[in-house]
């Protein structure tokens, strides 16, 4: 596969999907004979960056730390979740010690972690304002943080989800946008669907940029002609961002991501940029083969 976005040191948009391996992919995505050791360079090769949900789970050794630093480009970018231990259990509080040996931990990749993703549970609401102010002041000035929150009060648009707002753009982090409209307008006919329509969640789009690099999380409908009509709207925002000198992350997910790489793909045929993703474009082609 050939570079074309991926190689730009300053690309419009990255573009990526929630994970680089996915036994499925062995057969529409992945070169053939690829091992599972070598995913992450294939994944590397076509899209310029991906949402890193492993360590929200748990931390990796330092050997596999190196070995993904390896697998990637210079250009290439991931957005790390902060552990579930910091942003769950302690929900930002007491947690200094937990975040400077995950800090720590990432070191060879620091330079390729494009943003740091604080996810925060459905319970943490305005009364943690706070301790969000007090965990962003204690990091590192050099990193870059997107912050996705998930209680009904930010998505009011009333004090509390100015007062988040303003809590953001004062510390440049990005507010981390949901769309999960797609998936809940699928009927749950499947196991995968009705899986992610209980887990995901189903908040307003708020499609606001706290800072210069806004990641837009689209989770989509199973079936891919259907996306179409919910993505429209993020066509012009994504191109004003750009317009902006902003760099937008927009990652793509399925219920079970089998179809991730395709629908990314599509997505990404209908922005109007400068610089075409060659190899994404083959990837889809390829995969609606395999698919239809």
């Amino acid at each position: 596969m050939s570079l074309m976005l991926h190689q730009l040191s300053d690309p419009p948009l990255r573009l990526g999907l929630t994970q680089w391996s996915h036994p499925s992919w062995q057969h529409h995505f992945y070169p053939p004979g690829t091992r599972s050791g070598e995913r992450l360079a294939r994944y590397a090769e076509v899209f310029n960056t991906v949402e890193g949900n492993t360590t929200f789970y748990a931390s990796p050794s330092p050997q596999t730390v190196a070995n993904w630093a390896a697998a990637t480009s210079d250009t290439f970018q991931f957005t790390f979740k902060f552990p579930k231990t910091i942003t769950h259990q302690c929900q930002l509080r007491h947690a200094q010690d937990l975040t400077r040996d995950f800090i720590h931990l990432m070191a060879p990749l620091h330079d390729k972690i494009g943003q740091w993703t604080i996810q925060l549970p459905a319970r943490f609401g305005p009364e943690g304002l706070p301790d969000l102010a007090a965990f962003l002041q204690s990091l590192p000035a050099d990193i870059f943080i997107g912050v996705e929150v998930r209680h009904p009060a930010f998505f009011a648009k009333g004090e509390a989800e100015k007062a988040l707002n303003r809590l953001l753009i004062a510390h440049h982090a990005n507010r981390v946008i949901m769309d999960s409209r797609p998936v809940f307008a699928a009927k749950p006919d499947t196991p995968a669907v009705i899986d992610a329509q209980k887990k995901k969640p189903r908040v307003p789009v708020h499609a606001i940029a706290t800072s210069n690099a806004p990641m837009v999380r689209f989770i989509g409908h199973p079936e891919l002609a259907d996306n179409s009509a919910f993505f429209d709207p993020w066509i012009p925002r994504l191109s004003q961002w750009i317009a902006a000198g902003k760099t937008p992350y927009l990652m793509i997910h399925t219920s079970d991501n089998d179809h991730a790489p395709a629908l990314a793909a599509q997505l990404y045929q209908r922005l109007d940029l400068s610089t075409p993703l060659a190899s994404v474009t083959r990837a889809a082609q390829s995969q609606q083969g395999a698919l239809f």
